[in-house]
């Protein structure tokens, strides 16, 4: 399910209402350092075909097309999101992206939000974390509290840490949104003991204001994985939402 243009939509999302989406990585292909299990845009090597990357300018020019087209139609955008084929910050040019981004969406449409969907695990970097702090929503993502788990859920490239995306998130002082992806396997289950203990751990450390706890939606490149019911991860995550967390479920 790879997007062909830079600035596709918009689409209604559950969580972001009616959502113009940005796609910093190829128009053909995909790029990503994870290569996760349950991603709807299949695995990285099934997308390397087009490995071009649309430069600030590009992105500039066809997000004002856009933003001026849906206005004149009287379209509204609740929020511009950087959601593309693969992980947004990889992009070289990704800072000044989202300084264009905040000037044409206050030039445009001044209500609407600006989300950054990422797997954070180049937040760590400070011109990267300084741009992200920028947005109105960036949504990092955590799906396992150790290393091996986040091996097999996200294969990602050589060198992440779960630690390390940890103290990264630390600096946002709990202005970001948590999102995290419940499943199963033969090989693991995110409602285990050691899995959701560890993991409720980091939501208390990191105390973001809002988790998203969602499950599987669309076909998987990977076989034989499981869905958790809103319900069941209500119930899961009880514990947090007992003691104050604002948890959204999908």
């Amino acid at each position: 399910m790879l997007r062909e243009e830079t600035v596709f939509g918009p689409i209604h999302s559950r969580r972001l209402g009616n959502s113009l989406g940005i796609n910093l990585l190829p128009t053909r292909g995909k790029i990503c350092n994870f290569d996760c299990i349950y991603c709807e845009c299949g695995w990285n090597a099934d997308g390397r075909d087009d490995t071009v990357l649309p430069t600030a300018a590009q992105v500039r020019a066809a997000l004002e097309d856009k933003l001026c087209a849906l206005m004149l139609d009287g379209v509204p955008v609740d929020s511009i999101t950087f959601s593309g084929d693969g992980e947004p910050t990889l992009n070289p040019e990704f800072p000044r992206i989202i300084d264009d981004t905040l000037r044409l969406r206050d030039a445009f449409y001044p209500s609407a939000k600006v989300s950054v969907l990422s797997n954070a695990t180049r937040v760590h970097l400070p011109e990267l974390f300084e741009a992200l702090r920028k947005v109105d929503n960036p949504i990092m993502k955590i799906d396992a509290p150790t290393d091996e788990l986040a091996a097999l859920i996200n294969r990602p490239a050589p060198g992440y840490s779960v630690a390390r995306v940890v103290e990264g998130l630390k600096r946002f002082e709990g202005n970001f949104v948590l999102q995290t992806m419940f499943l199963r396997s033969p090989d693991f289950d995110s409602a285990s003991p050691e899995v959701l203990g560890g993991w409720m751990e980091i939501v208390r450390t990191l105390r973001p204001r809002l988790v998203q706890v969602y499950s599987i939606d669309r076909p998987t490149p990977m076989a034989g994985l499981q869905k958790y019911t809103v319900e069941q991860m209500r119930e899961l995550v009880a514990p947090l939402l007992a003691e104050g967390f604002n948890i959204q479920f999908r």
